[in-house]
C-alpha cells in the first residue's frame, strides 16, 4: 500500500488550526490554505533528485545543484483543489498545472470525469494531485485513474485533511500512490463530511454556500 505521511511540521499544524476555525473568513481562509499548501509542498518535494552544476559567483566558480529528473505537474481536482495551487506555484513556479473535473452521478453516487486537461509530456512528469479534503476517497481515486489513463506513472496525493475511510479507498485503488496529509481526522459522518474537519472547503474558499 502507498505510504501515508501526516506532515506534523509546527507551522502546518498551527495554520491548520485557523483553517478549521468556523470564525475564519473567506479572505483569511484562502490565504492560510495557500500558506499551508506551500509548506506541504516543501515537505513533499524533499526527495526530488538533484544534479551538480558549476555556477560563476562574483568571486569565482562554485559547485552547486539544480533539480534533475522528472519535472513536476500539479493537478488540482476542481473546484476546491484550485485553492491550493497558487501556494505551491509560489514555491515551484516552473511546475505545469493540469486540471481534473468530476461530478457525482445522482443514480450511482459514483464520481464521473467531465474534464481533464494535462501537460502534453505526461510520461515525463511527477504529478501531485491536489484536493483539500479526502473524505470518501471516491473523487481522488477517480482523478488518479484519469491521470494514469493518460500515461502518468509517478503520482502523489496531497490533502489538507483526510478521513480514514478515504485514505483506505485510495490505498486500495492505487497502492503505488503516496498520500500526504496535514491531518488525519476521526471519521466521516452520515453526510460524508470529515469529522471534525473544516466544513466544505470549496464554499469556504470561494465564499459560496
Amino acid at each position: 500500500m502507498g505510504k501515508v505521511h501526516v506532515l506534523d511540521h509546527p507551522l502546518i499544524q498551527h495554520k491548520l488550526t485557523f483553517i478549521r476555525d468556523v470564525n475564519t473568513g473567506t479572505k483569511e481562509f484562502r490565504e492560510l490554505v495557500d500558506e499551508v499548501a506551500a509548506l506541504m509542498a516543501f515537505e513533499i518535494t524533499r526527495n526530488l533528485q538533484l544534479q551538480e552544476v558549476t555556477v560563476e559567483t562574483p568571486v569565482g566558480p562554485a559547485q552547486s545543484y539544480t533539480l534533475a529528473g522528472k519535472k513536476l505537474g500539479l493537478v488540482p481536482i476542481l473546484r476546491a483543489g484550485l485553492g491550493m495551487v497558487d501556494g505551491i506555484l509560489d514555491l515551484i513556479p516552473a511546475a505545469k498545472v493540469g486540471h481534473v473535473g468530476l461530478y457525482r452521478d445522482p443514480e450511482t453516487l459514483q464520481p464521473v470525469e467531465y474534464y481533464v486537461k494535462l501537460p502534453s509530456d505526461v510520461e515525463e512528469r511527477e504529478f501531485i494531485v491536489i484536493d483539500p479534503m479526502l473524505a470518501t476517497g471516491g473523487s481522488a481515486a477517480e482523478a488518479i485513474n484519469s491521470i494514469k489513463k493518460r500515461g502518468a506513472t509517478n503520482i502523489k496525493l496531497m490533502c489538507l485533511i483526510a478521513a480514514p475511510e478515504g485514505v483506505e479507498v485510495v490505498q486500495e485503488a492505487h497502492p503505488d500512490v503516496e498520500i500526504y496529509l496535514g491531518a488525519l481526522d476521526q471519521k466521516l459522518n452520515e453526510k460524508g463530511y470529515i469529522v471534525p474537519g473544516l466544513g466544505d472547503a470549496g464554499d469556504r474558499l470561494f465564499g459560496t454556500k
